[in-house]
């Protein structure tokens, strides 16, 4: 894994080398430079970028988002510390979330000790964006109801849940014993609907559902129990979109899925995309090369220094090749966690957490920038490593098999041992002789 994400690191080098270098090796200079030597009547030397040197100060948070994910796949090697990193994620997330919603109802004009200028009506944390809020309290929020589930889970004996006597086998669960972890869960939840974001809640509430179907698959029934375990997470989905998301819904209601000057944002990207396919515009170049691509159907009010559109903003920055790279990268990572929610029996949450909120983050980052905020990618990032750590089997044992036969003709005493094969435990007797 970390060979691969060297093979990522090399992309970087090589576009940032002919973005930043006077001389590059095979990207052509940028006609912007051009045009400007020609009107200013002095000679200009030429670069691949739009803007020179950006790409060296733009090249912070891609480096922190791969330093995170490496030091995530290294630590979480360790289920110990996996799952310790889990927690910090959930708990933190719902101190935030606590913080969000109470600063909104005592003081909805200050984040932290500074001015909130933007959103005020909304809940943001200590984000300044609301739908970056979302993402984030969304996901800490999908955490805790895996957290809470694997609880429950382990709780129940059955190796297939009864569902007929299960609300019997909750109401024996000490509550003090779960009702912290839930607390927690409607914090984040309500955190989340308060900040009104539609594509955050809406693909929280989705990444919830799946995530929900997915840790109960064994105890399903075979053919239908996907469907009606889909069926219900809507039911229960939009049950809380109109008790606790009501301005959420009416955001939809008048104003659609997408707002129509993204959609026309994302057009003109596309156009930028077009003139300059093979190594961009440089990275952090986006504020600078927008303007003239942009469409006139967009309202002059503003400036619009992201494309709300990761992948988009990053081919129109670093070009299409590296762009695709990127994209496998995501594409085996996702296969990874798959195969890790699929195969693990112990720990499974780990994986399927880092899938969850990896498809809630790409997903929303189709439509915004969640990514390109250090404060949710950092952590995030660092979680994926964990999953990707967690979803490979273990091989460690404690001996071979073929040591337990005794030996003829001399007796001992039996004793218990477990020996550990993959990831799971198996009890065996071993003779112990004197």
């Amino acid at each position: 894994m970390i060979a691969g994400i060297g093979v990522i690191v090399a992309g970087y080098a090589f576009v940032l080398h002919e973005q930043l270098s006077d001389h590059p090796w095979v990207a052509p200079s940028h006609p912007i430079w051009k045009q400007t030597s020609d009107l200013l009547g002095t000679p200009i030397t030429p670069s691949a970028s739009i803007v020179k040197n950006e790409a060296f100060f733009a090249l912070g948070a891609a480096l922190a988002n791969i330093l995170a994910i490496i030091l995530g796949i290294i630590m979480g090697a360790d289920r110990e510390r996996a799952r310790r990193l889990l927690w910090v994620i959930a708990v933190s997330g719902a101190v935030y979330a606590l913080y969000g919603v109470l600063s909104f109802l005592i003081e909805p004009t200050m984040i932290l000790w500074r001015d909130k200028t933007a959103y005020l009506g909304s809940v943001t944390g200590t984000f300044i964006n609301r739908n970056t809020a979302a993402a984030y309290f969304g996901s800490c929020a999908v955490i805790w109801m895996l957290l809470i589930m694997e609880d429950v889970r382990r709780r129940v004996p059955e190796r297939h849940l009864d569902w007929k006597g299960l609300s019997r086998d909750l109401s024996e669960i000490p509550p003090r014993e779960i009702l912290p972890q839930l607390l927690a869960l409607l914090v984040c939840l309500m955190a989340m609907f308060m900040t009104t974001s539609r594509a955050g809640v809406g693909l929280s509430l989705l990444a919830m559902i799946v995530s929900f179907t997915a840790f109960l698959r064994r105890d399903l029934p075979p053919r239908t129990g996907i469907w009606i375990s889909f069926g219900a997470g809507a039911v229960v989905a939009l049950g809380l979109l109109q008790l606790l998301g009501g301005r959420v819904s009416s955001r939809f209601d008048s104003q659609g899925l997408v707002d129509e000057g993204r959609v026309e944002a994302w057009k003109s990207t596309l156009r930028i995309i077009a003139d300059n396919p093979w190594f961009g515009t440089g990275m952090g170049t986006f504020q600078w090369a927008f303007p003239p691509y942009r469409s006139p159907n967009i309202s002059m009010r503003g400036i619009w220094d992201a494309a709300h559109s990761t992948p988009l903003e990053l081919a129109s920055e670093v070009g299409i090749p590296l762009t695709l790279l990127i994209t496998f990268a995501w594409v085996v990572m996702f296969i990874m966690l798959a195969r890790g929610v699929l195969e693990r029996r112990r720990d499974a949450i780990i994986p399927l957490a880092a899938a969850a909120t990896a498809c809630l983050s790409l997903l929303h980052s189709c439509l915004d920038f969640t990514l390109q905020v250090p404060g949710y990618s950092i952590p995030f990032f660092a979680l994926f490593g964990a999953g990707l750590a967690q979803s490979l089997r273990t091989t460690e044992q404690s001996g071979r098999l073929d040591s337990l036969v005794p030996p003829a003709g001399r007796e001992g005493r039996r004793s218990k041992i477990a020996v550990k094969a993959g990831d799971r435990s198996l009890e065996i007797h071993k003779t112990v002789y004197f």
